[in-house]
């Protein structure tokens, strides 16, 4: 019970990896708000059911600066205070795998307003409440791929080298204020929306594996450890940090 009393957001939670770092912080005791554009209400009662966390589901739209607004106005409304944020909404997994040059503009835009500004949005969303508290703990998911310059999304690689770079960015911005910045960096992980879109487990899965140092699927249970530790006073200290979880791929 690590982060018993204290209140946790996570963006993209209504399935795969969000919902599995959702089940950890709450087994940890947090509270929990579940943002997401699909499967909120859904995921909060069975993350409540698992584990008899209390959990608001919100239908929230990264993207969106009146919806990141709400996802704190009522965080706080409902549970009094916003410790720990992890920004884990992304597109990825409906992308379509194509030559740099084939990705239309569109997509470019879409993907860098979810991926890059409803970082940024959710960030400048809960920053005034950790502020006044002294305390607060922003966890950002980026990627491998840009470590390694993995081919055939290069909008996606671009977007999450950028993840990193507001990390350490932050990180120096919101310090003194007591609050930490750090990035978790999966590995090729075989989430639900994954699952679903056969094209990434086709061009990624194999060599992914042949790749590590431990050479099996990475799964989202491989990733909530590193969430819970970022999430907790263990971390206190560690900040503008990117912990790489791939099972030994990319090793910086």
């Amino acid at each position: 019970m690590r982060l018993k009393g204290r209140t946790a957001i996570v963006t993209g939670a209504g399935s795969g990896i969000g919902k599995a770092f959702a089940m950890r912080l709450a087994q940890d005791g947090a509270n929990l708000v579940i943002a997401d554009i699909r499967n909120h209400d859904a995921a909060a009662v069975e993350v409540t059911r698992a584990t008899g966390a209390k959990a608001l589901g919100l239908h929230i739209d990264v993207s969106s600066e009146a919806d990141t607004a709400r996802m704190a106005a009522e965080t706080m409304g409902t549970f009094g205070s916003i410790d720990i944020l992890v920004n884990n909404a992304a597109m990825f997994s409906t992308l379509l795998l194509r030559p740099f040059e084939q990705i239309p503009t569109d997509e470019w835009k879409r993907l860098m307003e979810i991926n890059i500004m409803g970082v940024a949005l959710c960030c400048k969303a809960v920053a005034a409440q950790m502020r006044s508290q002294k305390r607060g703990r922003i966890i950002n998911l980026a990627s491998g791929a840009p470590l390694k310059g993995v081919p055939m999304f290069l909008h996606y690689i671009a977007s999450k080298g950028a993840v990193i770079a507001m990390t350490r960015g932050l990180a120096r911005e919101l310090g003194t204020d007591g609050i930490t910045v750090n990035t978790v960096a999966p590995g090729f992980t075989m989430s639900e929306g994954v699952i679903e879109h056969h094209h990434h487990v086709d061009f990624s899965r194999d060599g992914a594996i042949r790749s590590r140092a431990i050479p099996r699927d990475e799964q989202p249970e491989d990733l909530v450890g590193t969430v819970s530790f970022l999430a907790s006073d263990d971390a206190a200290f560690m900040t503008g940090q990117i912990l790489v979880v791939d099972g030994g791929s990319a090793m910086i």
